[in-house]
């Protein structure tokens, strides 16, 4: 592919992820596969060099473009040689147009950007959002150590804050490797592993993995137990569910059993577990701030009414979850969102409507105080963003 052929198809993949993202369709990601599914004439640095003008035009606009071109030209307003690609071949963008509309820049839509400031994010905290994010794995401690896959992995490094973690290089095959084969990792971002830790699961104990999705945490946590105990993984959302077996075969997770929960139904269908759970993880839906890094156009997904609706859900999981603690047990909270109306405001919601349960402090290794409990934010930490708070039941 010429570079002109290069930017247009870009364009066109824009124009796809905008009209996805105001569905509700498809993420980027998959829209980015099945563009290339069918053109096999593009090879392996033209598909790369496409990916990479998507996500950095993405990256540039704050709030969503009115189409792809905007948001390309935006980009090549910044990059003359970008902008040479304009160049009205056969298989290029026409020329530019100097009084053609552009993609609006910024970190995200004004009424995000107030509600960031309002949670306390610098204007430097909230540009580190929309970076790139580093690929890091977790070693999963049932197979081996960080020392002996560091020993096997020479371009990998030890991650600065989790114990298990390693840090490879962007573009790295992790899952076509034989280490990844043979269940020695998992991929899985420094700050996912330091909040899924805040649980301090221990061998024996009964765990309930309330939000499981496909179960990145939930292997954790038996790793974490060693194989022994019990370890419940839950979740509303049957094919992310369904990814959690292969993933626990290959881990050698021999403790987990997995219910898919009916919405509206979960108490019902968790009535065995009632106040027995020694601890809960409730890794809650949310918006995803913290995870913009990796999927930029999120961004352009979430609405005031969308935000309403997840504040809603957050609550109910928490309910649901307290429920299943035995008395003196604990319930970690855990948002991939910097907001506060989905964190510490969360926290102190609950606590209204459970005024005998008490919040816990948690270990200064996971990020920085914030309201009650603590906070990680790529710019301060570099890792995703999270909160993570540690509740305590009565006795």
């Amino acid at each position: 592919m010429t570079p002109a052929a290069r930017t247009q198809a870009a364009i066109e993949l824009l124009d796809a992820v905008v009209a996805s993202a105001a569905a509700g369709g498809a993420a980027a990601d998959t829209l980015i596969a099945r563009y290339f599914s069918t053109r096999r004439y593009a090879g392996s640095k033209d598909r790369r060099a496409v990916r990479e003008l998507v996500y950095a035009a993405i990256r540039q606009a704050g709030p969503m473009p009115p189409s792809g071109r905007a948001a390309m030209l935006a980009l090549a307003d910044l990059d003359p040689v970008l902008a040479e690609s304009f160049d009205g071949s056969a298989h290029g963008p026409v020329p530019i147009l100097a009084d053609e509309p552009r993609a609006e820049g910024g970190v995200a839509p004004s009424w995000l950007v107030e509600a960031l400031t309002r949670s306390g994010l610098t204007e430097a905290q909230q540009a580190a959002l929309i970076s790139r994010a580093p690929l890091d794995v977790r070693v999963n401690s049932l197979a081996t150590t960080r020392e002996a896959v560091l020993a096997q992995w020479p371009e990998a490094n030890p991650t600065p804050l989790a114990p298990l973690g390693l840090r490879l290089p962007n573009g790295t095959p992790v899952e076509q490797s034989d280490i990844y084969r043979a269940g020695l990792v998992e991929v899985q971002d420094e700050g996912s592993q330091l909040v899924g830790a805040a649980l301090a699961a221990a061998p024996d104990e009964w765990l309930v993995d309330l939000c499981a999705g496909a179960g990145g945490k939930t292997l954790q946590l038996a790793a974490a137990m060693d194989n022994r105990g019990a370890l419940l993984a839950c979740d509303v959302d049957r094919a992310r569910l369904q990814r959690l077996l292969p993933r626990a075969e290959r881990a050698g997770a021999t403790i987990i059993e997995s219910r898919l929960l009916n919405p509206g139904r979960e108490v019902e269908m968790l009535a065995d577990w009632a106040g027995k759970a020694d601890g809960v993880l409730i890794d809650a839906p949310c918006s995803g701030t913290g995870t913009w890094r990796r999927n930029p156009e999120a961004r352009w997904r979430l609405s005031p009414d969308r935000l309403a609706r997840l504040q809603a859900m957050q609550a109910q999981v928490l309910d649901i979850g307290a429920a299943l603690v035995k008395p003196g047990g604990r319930m970690i909270y855990i948002v991939c969102s910097l907001l506060d109306v989905e964190g510490t405001e969360q926290v102190a919601a609950f606590r209204d409507r459970h005024p005998r349960w008490s919040v816990e402090v948690l270990p200064g290794a996971i990020g920085a105080a914030h309201g009650h409990g603590r906070r990680l934010d790529p710019a301060s930490h570099g890792t995703d963003g999270f909160f993570v708070a540690c509740l305590r039941a009565p006795c």
